[in-house]
């Protein structure tokens, strides 16, 4: 069969469908990749929590999908909003790579080890509130752009540390390039170190065909922390940050949501047996809603109009 795929046209974008592609040609399988700009791709001179709207790195591609000019769409997980168009799904959840955010330097072995004042680049605002959290003293800066054009503004001395998901570092090699990397004590974004191959519904020859890409353990963590997500109605850039990570028949799941200021931040840990898996996730988001959680992060949202990120 020849499955065609839709794909971002970044490094790391490739390195994932590329990865895909080889698992699939494995199994037989014709693939062609089909490369494509998205709107997260092509806006760069503003935050993506300024841009607004979701799907801001998917929209393209399931457009893709839905005129069948590919057969299967493969993302990052954590950038894959809640709920689809009609006509597409989640077809498979790959296997999942590490789920820890990292600071990249060229000068400096930790976050702590950073002086007071030093720059940070990272336009996730779940990441600024944790790290503000963290270092109060640190001048956090908005960074876009592809991978390989964000290390450089860390070496030509732009920054002195950005912040990246280690998964990406790691299938990218970027310790290569950098001369620090350390791993960051904050709490990730849903779905992160996870693929996520959406597809049309009505194409089950091809739902068929990728069937064996699926991950039980990984879906079942991904399912929980993106329910929790969907409950709080937050989207991809929302300051939220949930893990959930199963091990035999528990999942222990922790979560973390807050002003983008770090002035008020909740944040709190469960654990649930592994039958539980698809209540789980607004179980522990409504224990969160009941300490003021949506007024929070409406509160967030409002703050933003006005916050320097």
């Amino acid at each position: 069969m020849k499955i065609k795929i839709a794909t971002r046209a970044s490094a790391l974008a490739l390195w994932q469908s590329e990865h895909i592609a080889g698992l699939l040609r494995q199994k037989g399988h014709e693939v062609e990749l089909i490369t494509m700009k998205t709107k997260g791709d092509v806006i760069l001179d503003t935050p993506l929590a300024k841009i607004g709207g979701k799907g801001l790195f998917t929209k393209e591609l399931e457009n893709a999908l839905l005129n069948e000019q590919a057969h299967i769409a493969v993302h990052s997980l954590k950038d894959v909003p809640t709920r689809f168009e009609p006509g597409l799904e989640l077809a498979c959840v790959c296997s999942r790579a590490n789920t820890s955010d990292a600071l990249l330097s060229m000068k400096y072995s930790s976050l702590q080890a950073l002086p007071r004042g030093a720059k940070i680049g990272t336009t996730s605002l779940r990441r600024q509130m944790q790290i503000r959290a963290l270092r109060p003293d640190l001048e956090l800066i908005s960074l876009r752009g592809n991978v390989i054009s964000r290390i450089q503004k860390l070496k030509d001395g732009v920054f002195d540390g950005i912040i990246l998901a280690k998964a990406g570092i790691e299938r990218l090699k970027l310790n290569e390039l950098v001369s620090f990397i350390s791993t960051l004590d904050t709490i990730p974004a849903m779905g992160q170190g996870a693929l996520g191959i959406e597809i049309a519904s009505k194409n089950t020859a091809i739902k068929e065909a990728i069937a064996f890409l699926d991950d039980e353990k990984t879906r079942i963590e991904t399912s929980v922390e993106r329910a929790f997500v969907d409950r709080l109605n937050g989207g991809c850039q929302a300051p939220i940050g949930v893990n959930a990570v199963l091990n035999n028949e528990i999942i222990s799941v922790k979560a973390v949501l807050g002003l983008i200021d770090a002035s008020k931040i909740l944040k709190d840990s469960k654990t649930y047996a592994k039958s539980e898996y698809l209540s789980a996730g607004v179980d522990f988001a409504n224990s969160f809603i009941e300490r003021g959680a949506c007024e929070l992060l409406a509160l967030s949202e409002k703050m933003l109009e006005n916050f320097k990120i």
